[in-house]
């Protein structure tokens, strides 16, 4: 039964999808023809395919409340994570943006501040949520003088003046699941030229957004308005684009979202490494002979106070481990781009 109804989104979906083309047919004669000649199929599996279709096309600007997977982090945590990385790099992780976000990241920004930060990240890949306002506050926080921001149904929201803002190079991270509030906040970011954006292209979701209540107890969401940025630009229903494109699969990005320094590749290796390792092969690892050591290396070894357990192979010591390294392509693409920036502005004469 779920096959079937995966079909029918599928056929649904392929007729929406030709309301771009001439002579589109319409979308109730298709309807009434398939549930009058497909076989094997009742009214509910049929309506079922038709809501998940339509809704399928729609890519976010309607959805049924409840049914979001926009982050893959626990509506029960904080809205706002932070640490720092290579001691003066800030990372500010915003996972959905609700009535405490600006808040939150005022706090967070404030742990991570004593660390002379040099540039910051600010990831947005998978955040949420629908307060325009918080985003507005977020903005703020970067802009020294009063200019336009955000409209999102209020009427056009502005900076305010102030001393002492958030003055260090930022790059913004989203993907395809950045939607609502989140994409809002990093065109904003963009157009007043607080930082570059990284990543792959925005959900376009970002609009004023009104629940209507259904015959069966259950809301849909639509979105009614696009939200508009200062100058009266919508932002585009296709999403945002990204100054720098960092192509990687899904199912990579939402690993290194997880872990950051995981090492994908390596791990890959590793797993084939082991399968195709053979028993002879193993022994011969396990089994070798201690290297044998002559005088010189006696005197040397107990001068500077190295093991003379010939047990193991200790003579030969392994290299001290380094830091870790981010793995992750856009976190490490932001990363290097920031350090850049700082060594250029280490260099920039004084005006």
């Amino acid at each position: 039964m779920k096959r079937t109804i995966l079909s029918l989104s599928f056929i649904v979906s392929a007729a929406i999808a030709l309301a771009d083309t001439p002579n589109t047919p319409d979308f109730k004669e298709i309807y009434d023809l398939l549930r009058t000649n497909l076989g094997g199929i009742d009214e509910k599996t049929l309506n079922n395919a038709a809501v998940q279709g339509l809704l399928s096309q729609l890519e976010g600007r309607a959805v049924l409340v409840g049914t979001e997977t926009d982050s893959p982090v626990s509506t029960n945590g904080p809205s706002v994570t932070s640490t720092v990385h290579d001691k003066n790099y800030g990372y500010l992780r915003v996972n959905r943006l609700g009535p405490e976000s600006d808040r939150q990241f005022r706090t967070e920004h404030t742990k991570i501040a004593t660390n002379r930060l040099k540039g910051l990240v600010i990831d947005l890949r998978y955040a949420s949520g629908q307060n325009y306002a918080g985003a507005v506050a977020i903005a703020d926080m970067f802009l020294p003088n009063e200019q336009p921001l955000l409209d999102w149904g209020d009427g056009l929201r502005h900076s305010t003046s102030k001393s002492n803002p958030i003055n260090i190079p930022v790059a913004l991270l989203v993907n395809r699941k950045t939607s609502g509030a989140a994409e809002a906040l990093a065109g904003m970011m963009r157009q007043a030229e607080i930082g570059l954006v990284l990543g792959s292209r925005t959900a376009g979701q970002a609009s004023i957004a009104k629940e209507f209540e259904l015959s069966n107890g259950r809301r849909l969401r639509v979105g009614t308005t696009p939200v508009k940025l200062a100058q009266g630009k919508f932002l585009p229903a296709s999403g945002l684009t990204p100054d720098i494109a960092v192509d990687i699969s899904s199912e990579d990005e939402l690993a290194y979202y997880g872990d950051a320094y995981r090492n994908l590749a390596r791990s890959n290796r590793l797993a084939a490494a082991s399968t195709g390792l053979t028993n002879e092969a193993s022994l011969s690892l396990t089994n070798r002979r201690p290297r044998r050591i002559n005088e010189a290396e006696l005197v040397r070894m107990q001068r500077e106070g190295e093991s003379l357990d010939f047990s193991t192979n200790s003579t030969q010591r392994e290299p001290a481990p380094g830091p870790p390294t981010v793995q992750d392509p856009a976190l490490s693409r932001a990363l290097d781009l920031l350090k850049g920036l700082a060594v250029v502005q280490q260099f920039r004469p004084a005006l």
